[in-house]
């Protein structure tokens, strides 16, 4: 198709022009208004109310059963804190002082792949 023909395609399809009838127009402004009038009478939602820090915390935490279990920890942590055992010197002086390190305690096959 050439752009001659093709123009004049365009130009006829501008002159040719559908108006809506005026009964699809009373229609449309008849549902306008339904719709305006309905707007107008229904009720307004009320504003949410905002959270305090608190509550978000509380939320982040996972609630006040988890709120809970965290101050009995600190209530726990604080009474061990006071009242503290005696011979903790003495426990790590044990510990500390044994025949076994660190590398004792880590899991290997060295023993198992020994050769003889």
């Amino acid at each position: 198709m050439k752009d001659e023909t093709l123009e004049a395609l365009f130009e006829a399809a501008r002159q040719d022009r559908a108006e809506p009838s005026a009964a699809l127009m009373a229609r449309i402004m008849e549902d306008a208004m339904v719709t305006a009038a309905a707007a107008r009478t229904a009720p307004r939602r009320q504003p949410t109310r905002r959270r305090s820090i608190l509550a978000l915390l509380v939320t982040a935490i996972g609630g006040w059963p988890a709120l809970a279990g965290v101050a009995t920890a600190g209530v726990f942590g604080l009474w061990i804190g006071y009242a503290g055992p005696g011979d903790v010197g003495r426990l790590s002086t044990e510990i500390l002082g044994s025949a076994y390190g660190p590398g004792d305690l880590m899991p290997s096959l060295d023993t198992f792949l020994t050769e003889g």
